[in-house]
């Protein structure tokens, strides 16, 4: 009678005939609400109840009994319980309570993602960019989102994996489920397991309950993978099968568990090298690759530099209740020189430094505090060496001309005539091309 009346409303209904086997599915599925008579063959609603709250203590367990045995009801409720039915059951009542108790579990489970939510800082408040390098990211994203294949997302630490991932979930038709996201490399190898996939009680010194590992909490929405490319070994069959198969077992369970969810997964590592390293799973390679999108380091959308910059500033000043602050010229041009190797994650820390130590309304470069890379940059770093070979030649062949030109100039002191004789032009052809490069002043 209840399957037949909730199954209509859009509920998924899985019955069990006495508190044993009530016992077994809890052991080996996850569920939103639990209903049960306080009445049962081979058992108790109080068995059901401790099962419950066994697998997991969070899932809301309503109990039914008879009017007479009301204060059965008051107990179950003290032992943990979330609410009560007196039988007969009221219909009304019934899906009233279901809803609430289901609201409840949503919000403890937002809660505890909210909480790891700000016990870090968002990369970005918004997607910020205009430069072309970065609008085919962003394009490739959209349609990413649009499927549900799994996403990996290449880029260089700081360039924004995390917040694109989630522009990934928001534009999808999980939008309205959990974001999970576990960053691979900084758990250690014997806790990340646990962390991920969860735990039986009993599975290890320490383990008095069962705990819910990240891809459960994920069920229904999007687990996003950090730095993937450093996961152990051992755990890269066992994301595999999660990946392929969306299954896995809890750390001292035997149970296989299954799950609703959309895998993005991100790196900084060449994972190409890392398979022929045999560092990394080919299959998994394979698995996580349907989808690839790469990010462009900061150097390589130079056009964003400035609005990004400008945005940090903005939010900084207003946190620090000082609007008004505006970079200098000086600072632009000093932000528009540096080679950028921490990315996004170095421009936002080097804007809130600057907010910081300034004192004013107008940010020099002092207040910005940038450190040359002694290093320079490679050819990777200002070239795209994916692009097409004549892309990439003549890319390479404007950036030596213009680096020549520029130490020309500087080695004689300014002096085009002499510059130009000691690069092998004329000088109205040095004049063009030092025009072009917008050296001119």
């Amino acid at each position: 009678m209840l399957r037949k009346t909730l199954e209509p409303r859009g509920y998924a209904v899985e019955e069990a005939a006495d508190a044993y086997e009530a016992r077994r599915r809890l052991q080996a599925s996850r569920f939103l609400v639990v209903l049960t008579d306080l009445r049962l063959p081979a058992g108790s609603g109080f068995d059901v109840l401790q099962a419950a709250r066994e697998a997991d203590a969070q899932t809301p367990v309503i109990v039914m009994t008879a009017f007479g045995t009301v204060e059965e009801a008051v107990r179950a409720m003290k032992e943990g319980a979330t609410d009560f039915l007196t039988k007969p059951v009221d219909t009304e009542h019934l899906l009233l309570l279901l809803e609430r108790a289901m609201d409840r579990r949503r919000m403890l489970t937002n809660y505890v993602l909210l909480q790891e939510d700000y016990q870090r800082r968002f990369a970005l408040p918004r997607l910020v960019g205009e430069d072309p390098a970065f609008k085919e990211t962003l394009l490739a994203i959209q349609r990413a989102a649009s499927s549900d294949a799994t996403v990996l997302l290449l880029g260089e630490s700081g360039t924004g994996k995390e917040l694109l991932s989630r522009a990934v979930h928001q534009l999808s038709t999980r939008a309205k489920g959990p974001f999970v996201a576990i960053n691979c490399a900084a758990i250690p190898e014997a806790l990340l397991e646990n962390e991920l996939f969860g735990h039986e009680k009993g599975a290890f010194t320490g383990a008095n309950a069962r705990k819910i590992g990240k891809a459960e909490m994920a069920h229904r929405g999007t687990l996003f993978l950090d730095e993937i490319g450093d996961l152990p070994l051992p755990l890269q069959a066992k994301i595999l099968r999660l990946v392929q198969e969306r299954q896995f077992e809890r750390v001292g369970g035997v149970q296989t568990l299954s799950v609703d969810v959309r895998v993005v997964a991100a790196t900084n590592r060449d994972l190409r090298r890392a398979v022929a390293a045999r560092e990394f799973r080919e299959d998994l390679f394979f698995r996580l690759s349907v989808f690839p999108v790469e990010i462009p380091p900061l150097r390589r959308r130079r056009g964003d530099i400035l609005p990004l910059a400008e945005s940090f500033l903005e939010r900084y000043a207003r946190e620090l209740g000082r609007k008004g602050m505006r970079l200098s010229e000086e600072a632009r041009r000093a932000l528009l020189d540096h080679h950028w190797p921490g990315n996004v994650r170095e421009l936002q820390n080097c804007l809130e430094r600057a907010a910081i130590l300034c004192d004013g309304e107008e940010i020099k470069p002092q207040h910005l505090r940038l450190v040359a890379d002694e290093r320079g940059p490679s050819l990777a770093d200002v070239l795209d060496l994916r692009a097409p070979l004549s892309e990439v030649s003549e890319k390479a062949a404007a950036l030596a001309e213009e680096e020549a030109i520029r130490l020309a100039l500087a080695d004689t002191q300014g002096d085009r005539t002499a510059a130009a004789e000691r690069l092998g032009v004329s000088l109205s052809t040095l004049g063009r091309r030092i025009k072009a490069m917008g050296l001119e002043s």
